[in-house]
Order: structure tokens, then C-alpha cells, then sequence
């Protein structure tokens, strides 16, 4: 689920330009109306400067103790030749935080990957300095790698500040970077739905505000059908959704899956925009908790936008794939006359 905010043609148009030029050092990028949008190109006075030296002159000047920053400078003299550093201070806006580390990676997606060697996330201006450059390379090489997924949970939760949770939760710990609060009532309805207990129907959200995970009330008439399913989840937020799908297939009545849905449907407004940042980063810890720890067996997995592209036909397709019938070889018939 992507988060919404993609380049703006200026930004390609400038992004072009440092590539297609040596004397281009850099170029800062922020993020203005839900899109990527370029601030300043970074010209070298001269080609022959080193890179400590434009980081010195050019960068140093150009980055604030409070305002969250994309950097792209050119960094090696061979290709990929590009690092893209996401700047996000501590004093920065709590919003302006959160948006920008959930969106670096979008960032280098729209640009092209294949233009970029390294990707570094800083929070002060010390580590953009050339020390901080040199320092963060002697890092680098003694890190144990990380996956980028792992790195932007990590730098997300860093990002955000602490916010006390208003009902019981469990810390679910994903990495050394993250732990994820989901509401005791929440974990407690997962395994009942793993024990074949209650609804068959378990539905979460996320409270940005407290940035927990919880159960939203069912339905007073459980779905029975993908249908009934269908009506039950949100139109206009984002949502989790645990079904126990009790049906009959070929002549069987034993086929009773548990399928997950993640839903978010395309609205405006800020708070949309969070949900893009956010749900996206919890769908695979909402899943270790339900199945690691709640002890569901999860049969199919769904990613849609909106609920109403859900159809049984479709989920039915997912659960019972046709299985394509291949003809032996058959030997050609001999001509007429021949033995």
C-alpha cells in the first residue's frame, strides 16, 4: 500500500538535471500538498572539489535544527552514484516526523532505486557534517544488515513520540527497533477466533492518536457470507479484518479458512494521510501477533483499497484455484495406406 505522495514533475524535472550533469551536487526535496517537491539544486563551484568539501560549503548551510529535510547528493564517482538521506531532527513537528520516515523509501521508488548506492537517515545536523559522513561509512561497514523494511520501522518509531496508551495493551516486540501495543481485548478476541470460539469475525484498527492497536465492536449480527462480510467493514477507514469462512466447496461442507483483509480506502484529509503512513508499517505485526501469538492459522491474505472489490467469487478463485488439466502426448495418426 503506497502512502499517497508521489514527485511532482518539477522534482523529476530537477532530479534529471543533477543526474545529467557532474557539476550538480545535490538536491533537497521536502514535502509540500501530498507530493515530492524539489527546494534547491546544489551546484559545485568546481567538478574537482571533493565531497567533504561541498558537504562543507553547499550541505552545512542549507540544514535547520528544526525542519525535516530529503537530501540527494552525489556521492561516488561511479554508478550508482547517488545517496539519498532522510533528515529528520528530534525538534522537528511531531506530523513532519512521521511523514517523512514513512516516506523515504517512496522517495527513492519514484526517482529510480537503480540511481541510488546508499540511503542514510539523520536527526542532527552533526551527522551530515563531513565528520558525520566518515563516521556513519566506519558504521556501516561493522552494522549487521537489515532489511529496508526493518530499517523504516526502526526509523518510524523513532520518529514518533511517546504517547500513553487509554486501555490495557500488550507490547508485541517486531524488532530491536519497534514494539507494537495491541489492547489485551484485541489479543483475547484473535484467540478466540484461533480456538473456533465467538463470531468467526475479528476487526482492528489503530488509534493514531494513542498509536494502539484494537478491536473494533462486531457487528451485532455476525456475517455469515463474504457478502454480509463485505457490509460490515468500515467504507472510510482503514481496517484489519480476521473471517472465519464457514462455506461448502465441491461437495464439502468441511471448508472453514480463516482469511485476512486489509483494507484502506482511498480518502481525503489529514488523517488519511497518516493511515496510508501507518497501516501499511503494522499489517505484518498485526499478522506475527495474530498468528504467533494469538495462535490463528491464517489460510489467504487480502490487500485491497476499498471493501467493496471484495467478492466471493474472487476469495473463492484464492481458496480453490482451478487446477489446469494437461493432455498426454498423442501420436500423430499414420497416413491412410500405411502399416
Amino acid at each position: 500500500m503506497q502512502s499517497g505522495i508521489s514527485a511532482s514533475q518539477e522534482l523529476a524535472s530537477q532530479f534529471t538535471t543533477l543526474l545529467g550533469s557532474d557539476s550538480q551536487f545535490g538536491l533537497l526535496v521536502t514535502i509540500t500538498n501530498e507530493q515530492l517537491r524539489p527546494v534547491k539544486l546544489l551546484t559545485a563551484s568546481s567538478p574537482s572539489r571533493s565531497f567533504a568539501d561541498n558537504v562543507a560549503a553547499l550541505l552545512t548551510p542549507e540544514i535547520k535544527p528544526n525542519e525535516a529535510l530529503y537530501i540527494i547528493l552525489r556521492r561516488y564517482t561511479s554508478s550508482p552514484a547517488l545517496v539519498a538521506v532522510t533528515y529528520v531532527p528530534d525538534t522537528a513537528p511531531v506530523r513532519q516526523k512521521m511523514l517523512f520516515a514513512a516516506t523515504r523509501l517512496t522517495l527513492v521508488r519514484e526517482l529510480g532505486s537503480e540511481h541510488f548506492r546508499d540511503t542514510i537517515f539523520a536527526t542532527t545536523p552533526a551527522e551530515l557534517s563531513p565528520a558525520g559522513f566518515v563516521k556513519h561509512d566506519a558504521h556501516s561497514a561493522l552494522e549487521a544488515p537489515l532489511t529496508e523494511e526493518e530499517r523504516s520501522l526502526g526509523e518510524v518509531k523513532r520518529a514518533e513520540q511517546e504517547a500513553g496508551a487509554g486501555t490495557s495493551s500488550r507490547a508485541i516486540h517486531l524488532s530491536k527497533q519497534m514494539s507494537i501495543p495491541m489492547a489485551d481485548s484485541a489479543i483475547a478476541a484473535l484467540e478466540e477466533l484461533a480456538a473456533e470460539r465467538g463470531s468467526g469475525l475479528v476487526m482492528l484498527n489503530i488509534n493514531t492518536d494513542s498509536e494502539v492497536i484494537e478491536l473494533v465492536p462486531a457487528p451485532s449480527s455476525p456475517p455469515s457470507t463474504i457478502l454480509e462480510l463485505v457490509q460490515s467493514i468500515s467504507s472510510t477507514e482503514p481496517r484489519f479484518t480476521f473471517f472465519r469462512f464457514v462455506h461448502s466447496y465441491g461437495g464439502s461442507r468441511d471448508n472453514d479458512p480463516v482469511l485476512f483483509f486489509y483494507t484502506c480506502p482511498a480518502t481525503p484529509g489529514t488523517k488519511a494521510i497518516k493511515n496510508r503512513m501507518i497501516y501499511p508499517l503494522m499489517k505484518r505485526a498485526v499478522l506475527d501477533i495474530a498468528e504467533k501469538t494469538a495462535g490463528v492459522k491464517v489460510e489467504k491474505k487480502f490487500e485491497i483499497e476499498d471493501p467493496s472489490e471484495i467478492t466471493e467469487q474472487s476469495v473463492l478463485e484464492e481458496l480453490h484455484p482451478k487446477v489446469e488439466v494437461r493432455k498426454g502426448f498423442s501420436r500423430p495418426m499414420r497416413p491412410a495406406g500405411r502399416s
